[in-house]
């Protein structure tokens, strides 16, 4: 009997990805084909193999796979139990053509660090509102599989460069409400998404997204404190919605927005 998969899909407002999917398949087998977009992948359960360019690989738990744009490839379990797997397809001008190559020879990317990050970044794609947050993971995910396909992954050095992060942070004061894309940060800047994300944590022990929702969750106390409703204090704060704003606020403070605004002295 042939299984029913479990499929999710959807497109983030997210520069650079065109897609992300996630699925659970156990009799399905991809034929030959081919992407127009990288497919990065990460398999949670089971292992995947597959052909490309001719050659058998494999997914081993806890790696990263990147397929190249225009390669056949092909996939099927490995075992009756199938596998589940989270994909992100990247426009195929988000990482440089000269890539193409390596990434045919190494698709299987064995490093912790980077499977992480692509965790995290699949974490924050799940929730609307986190677009800021999905675009420095993204820069950094970027910055790694770069590295790695040009043979000189490792540790990066600190970047220490305080004149842009305090110049971003001014950006971000100025745009916390309206929010601010690290694309429209890095056109603004002259400088390169990583980069950015880098020196401000460098500078201030935040990621730039950490900061702008920090500045949010005050402005939705003040709201709150003043009487408005927690609904239009989330949208008048930045946030996308109540649950939004409920999300980071508990995180923040250990209570909700309704809580907090009943939260008064006695008398008052």
């Amino acid at each position: 009997m042939v299984g029913r998969p479990d499929i999710v899909a959807w497109r983030p407002p997210v520069r650079g990805i065109t897609e992300v999917f996630h699925a659970r398949f156990t009799d399905h087998a991809y034929p030959m084909h081919t992407h127009d977009s990288w497919a990065l992948l990460i398999v949670d359960d089971g292992m995947v193999k597959y052909d490309l360019d001719r050659h058998e690989h494999g997914t081993p738990r806890g790696t990263v796979t990147l397929l190249p744009p225009h390669v056949p490839h092909n996939g099927c379990a490995v075992t009756p139990q199938g596998f589940r797997k989270r994909v992100l397809y990247l426009d195929a001008a988000h990482l440089d053509g000269d890539l193409v190559g390596p990434a045919v020879d190494r698709p299987v990317l064995d490093d912790p660090v980077l499977r992480d990050r692509v965790h995290l970044l699949h974490a924050c794609l799940v929730s609307p509102g986190e677009e800021l947050e999905a675009e420095s993971r993204l820069a950094l995910v970027s910055e790694r599989l770069g590295d790695h396909l040009r043979g000189r992954a490792g540790v990066r050095p600190a970047v220490h460069d305080p004149g842009i992060a305090h110049r971003l942070r001014d950006l971000l004061d100025e745009r916390f409400v309206r929010g601010l894309t690290l694309r429209e940060a890095s056109d603004a800047l002259h400088s390169h998404p990583a980069h950015l994300v880098r020196a401000f944590g460098r500078e201030f022990g935040m990621a730039p997204h950490q900061y702008l929702t920090g500045r949010r969750v005050d402005l939705a106390r003040r709201l709150l404190l003043e009487g408005v409703p927690p609904p239009a204090a989330a949208t008048s704060a930045g946030f996308y919605d109540q649950s939004h704003l409920t999300r980071h606020f508990r995180r923040v403070l250990g209570t909700t927005p309704g809580h907090y605004a009943r939260a008064r002295p006695p008398g008052r």
